[in-house]
């Protein structure tokens, strides 16, 4: 065989390859209370990193606590490639079987083909956890899927965002890229079960406080302190932005469902281990697993996570789901 042929079979090889990868990553969970539920995760969103916090979360999820945990990605179709600018995320019909969705997206405009099946899932009263810019999911979309978008519609003003998670992008009140986020318990909610084994202080990302009204009924669990810089040590910002404090996470029910939102979430919060134990804490939570919740879950990091800081097109280039999977 000549190096010119020898080449093209190589090629052939990887292309062939490269058509049969899946463009989502699934990790299958072991012995754990989660074992037996599945957990979609879907990511997508241009800042925050969703495409590397998802992943984490997800392992976590499967290796410590049993669940089957499906992650999905903004996929650039003509590559394969995980591009979190598209509104391209291949999976969805994963949600048909899911007990619980975890959603990190922005502003995604979605095919109708796709959409469909957050749509079918959100309608059935699913449970639902938001982190971030979840509460401006969507966009753009015409239709019948437009009340979705973060603007909704004239009976259904906020669409996702406001509607079932409780609150759309309003703005940013922590000073953003400058002024961090230190999570204070509602004390009133103390005896929740999504804060067992949290304190004042143990939540904390560099991702700053949103603007927050929760549409009632909700119950906050945690303020988010304005921080006046980017350490987790870092003082408390004087005078309004921390009087009141706005909730940076809190519960509420659409359709019956269970649903969580927290305005943290980008991948470099997750380097906190109080920010993970409160998004485990809360999946147990979302799917009626209150009883196994305790304060020593295990939410250690699974593999090597060195998040990436958030910002526009940071993501890392030329990753493809089927590289992240569970070593």
């Amino acid at each position: 065989m000549n190096r010119f042929i020898a080449t093209l079979c190589i090629a052939s090889f990887v292309s062939v390859s490269s058509a049969q990868e899946n463009p989502w990553v699934v990790y299958t969970g072991t012995d754990g209370p989660g074992k037996g539920k599945h957990i979609v995760l879907v990511s997508g969103d241009e800042e925050y990193r969703s495409e590397e916090a998802l992943p984490q979360l997800g392992k976590i999820l499967a290796k410590h606590h049993g669940f089957k945990c499906t992650v999905l990605f903004a996929i650039d179709p003509k590559t394969g490639e995980i591009h979190p600018n598209f509104s391209n995320i291949p999976g969805l019909d994963a949600l048909k079987t899911a007990d619980l969705m975890i959603i990190a997206t922005r502003f995604r405009n979605l095919p109708e083909d796709q959409m469909s099946h957050i749509a079918d899932y959100i309608e059935a009263g699913k449970p639902i956890i938001g982190m971030r810019t979840a509460t401006h999911a969507f966009n753009g979309m015409k239709g019948k899927f437009a009340k979705y978008n973060n603007g909704g519609a004239k009976d259904y003003e906020g669409g996702f965002g406001r509607q079932i998670l409780g609150e759309k992008w309003i703005s940013h009140h922590g000073s953003h890229g400058k002024e961090s986020t230190r999570g204070i318990l509602n004390k009133e909610q103390a005896e929740h079960p999504i804060l067992r084994g949290l304190k004042d202080g143990d939540i904390w990302g560099p991702t700053d406080v949103y603007g927050a009204n929760p549409l009632k009924p909700a119950n906050a669990l945690v303020y988010g302190q304005v921080l006046v810089g980017m350490k987790a040590t870092d003082e408390p910002v004087k005078g309004k932005k921390n009087e009141p404090m706005m909730p940076v996470a809190w519960t509420r029910e659409y359709k019956g469902g269970r649903i969580f939102t927290t305005t943290m979430g980008a991948s470099q919060d997750l380097e906190a281990a109080g920010t993970r134990r409160l998004l485990v804490n809360a999946a147990y939570w979302c799917v009626g697993l209150d009883k196994a919740i305790t304060p020593m879950l295990n939410v250690d990091v699974v593999g090597e996570f060195r998040p990436t800081r958030f910002g526009f097109n940071t993501f890392t280039k030329g990753v493809r789901p089927s590289q992240l999977q569970m070593k």
